[in-house]
């Protein structure tokens, strides 16, 4: 039994060797971040009520979903501090986001928890919902990681967050920078 484990710990080093350390330590939180995240928690974060303005269409007032968007307390601080730490075990800046999807048919995700850099490949500032990034849906239709780079100096992998039944009910983004810039957010 130690020989395979450490056969599968060789072999999941040495697919990891062609990656850049960044994506490397990326990907390794994003392993953590899948076991750590609690999914029950997490499908608690946005009230009912938060849930019923977000089918609700006002063309007078475009904001009504975001400013009605509420939250219960204890999941949120419980997955929130969760996500912060996560974060901590990159030695770069990195964020670890948390989205969930809005629909049964995966047609559209919200960002429910940013966190400290507000690093993400995919949010749109202001934008509550937005469309499934087809990546998104892969991780939540197959469960499995996706590494990202749309943008040059990005990299985010999308891990899948699972339920009590084993049910992916949310998509962890592990993001950070690959020439991590201290001062970005205050230019």
């Amino acid at each position: 039994m130690r020989r395979l484990l450490c056969a599968i710990f060789i072999a999941a080093t040495a697919t990891f060797s062609a990656e850049s350390p960044q994506a490397a330590e990326l990907r390794r939180v994003a392993e953590v971040a899948s076991v750590m995240l609690d999914g029950d928690v997490c499908l608690r974060i946005e009230t009912p009520r938060s849930k019923d303005f977000a089918n609700l269409k006002d063309p007078r007032d475009p904001w009504r979903y975001g400013d009605n968007y509420d939250v219960d307390g204890a999941a949120f601080n419980q997955t929130k501090k969760t996500l912060i730490r996560l974060s901590r075990l990159c030695q770069h800046a990195c964020d670890v986001n948390l989205w969930m999807p809005v629909d049964s048919d995966l047609a559209s995700v919200q960002i429910v928890i940013r966190n400290v850099h507000e690093i993400s490949q995919f949010w749109k500032w202001g934008d509550m919902r937005q469309p499934m990034p087809s990546e998104m849906a892969r991780v939540l239709k197959t469960a499995t990681r996706v590494t990202v780079q749309h943008q040059p100096d990005i990299v985010s992998v999308l891990a899948p967050v699972f339920d009590s039944l084993n049910n992916v009910v949310g998509v962890a983004e592990v993001v950070g920078k690959t020439a991590p810039d201290p001062r970005g957010n205050v230019k």
